[in-house]
C-alpha cells in the first residue's frame, strides 16, 4: 500500500531532526525548471500570484533567490518529513516515529509538492511556498497541474503493483496533480467527520490532522488492507460502514 499526502505552508527548519539519513528527490531537473521561473518573479509578483501579504512575498522572494535545487546538503536543507509543520504533520507526529517506522514511511508515503513534485519522507528540501493550485505557467504548460500530472502519475505507477491500494490522504487541490484514471492502483479516500450542533460536518483543522493520524496508524499497526484501515480509531474516530463505499472510508466522532 502507498499513501499520498499534501505538503504544508508552515515549515520548521529549526528543530533538530532525529535522524541524519537523507535521500535525494527524483525530480531535480523538473524542479529546476520551475525554480528558474520563480526566480524571475519580484516580491510584488509573488504577492499577486499567491495572494499573500507583502511580508510573506518578500520572505518567499528571498527563499527563491537563495535556493539551489541541485545543491542540497544536510547543512542547507532538511528531510521533507521534518520540514513541513502543518495540521497533517501534527497528526503524523514524525519526531516520535521509530527508525523502523521512518524507513517504512520512506517506502510507503509520498508528499505531493508544487515545486518538488513527489517527495519521499527522507528527501532533502529547501524552504519554499508554491501551492499546486497556483496559476503559474511553466514553459508550454499553462499551470502546475499541466506540468506535473503526467510526470507524477507515471512515477507513482512505476512504484506500485497493479491493483495495489493507494490511500489518498491529500487534499483535492493536491490529489488533482495525479491522473486518477491512469493510476493502476485501487484508490481509497478516507473522510473524517465530526458531530457539531447535532450534524456531521467535515471540519478542516480536524480533518487535516486526522489525515496525519491515519498515516501514523498505518505506521503503528502495519495496516495493509481495507479491513485493517477500517480499524482506525485514533482520537475518538470510528469507522462508519453506513456512510462508506468501496472507494471511500468514512470515520466519525
Amino acid at each position: 500500500m502507498k499513501m499520498v499526502i499534501s505538503p504544508a505552508k508552515s515549515l520548521d527548519f529549526e528543530r533538530p531532526v532525529p535522524f541524519t539519513q537523507h535521500t535525494t528527490f527524483d525530480f531535480a531537473k523538473e524542479s529546476a525548471v520551475i525554480d528558474k521561473v520563480l526566480k524571475k518573479l519580484k516580491p510584488q509578483d509573488l504577492q499577486s500570484l499567491m495572494e499573500i501579504s507583502p511580508a510573506l512575498a518578500t520572505l518567499n522572494w528571498e527563499r527563491n533567490q537563495g535556493r539551489d535545487v541541485n545543491a542540497m546538503t544536510a547543512s542547507n536543507a532538511r528531510q521533507a518529513l521534518y520540514a513541513f509543520d502543518g495540521d497533517v504533520y501534527i497528526g503524523l507526529d514524525a519526531y516520535t516515529l521509530t527508525e523502523a517506522q521512518v524507513h517504512q514511511a520512506q517506502e510507503q508515503l509520498r508528499i505531493l509538492s508544487g515545486l518538488y513534485g513527489l517527495l519521499k519522507p527522507l528527501d532533502l528540501m529547501q524552504p519554499y511556498r508554491l501551492e499546486m493550485g497556483t496559476k503559474l505557467p511553466v514553459g508550454s504548460a499553462k499551470d502546475l497541474y499541466a506540468f506535473w500530472k503526467p510526470k507524477l502519475t507515471k512515477a507513482l505507477n512505476a512504484s506500485m503493483e497493479e491493483g495495489e491500494l493507494l490511500l489518498n490522504l491529500a487534499s483535492t487541490e493536491y490529489f488533482s496533480a495525479l491522473d486518477a484514471k491512469q493510476l493502476k492502483a485501487q484508490i481509497i479516500t478516507p473522510e473524517f467527520k465530526d458531530y457539531k450542533d447535532g450534524k456531521l460536518k467535515m471540519i478542516s483543522f480536524f480533518a487535516k490532522k486526522a489525515r496525519g493520524l491515519m498515516v501514523r496508524y498505518v505506521l503503528d499497526t502495519q495496516a495493509q488492507t481495507l479491513e485493517a484501515l477500517q480499524g482506525f480509531h485514533y482520537e475518538g474516530y470510528a469507522y462508519d460502514p453506513s456512510l462508506s463505499t468501496d472507494k471511500k472510508l468514512v470515520f466519525t466522532r
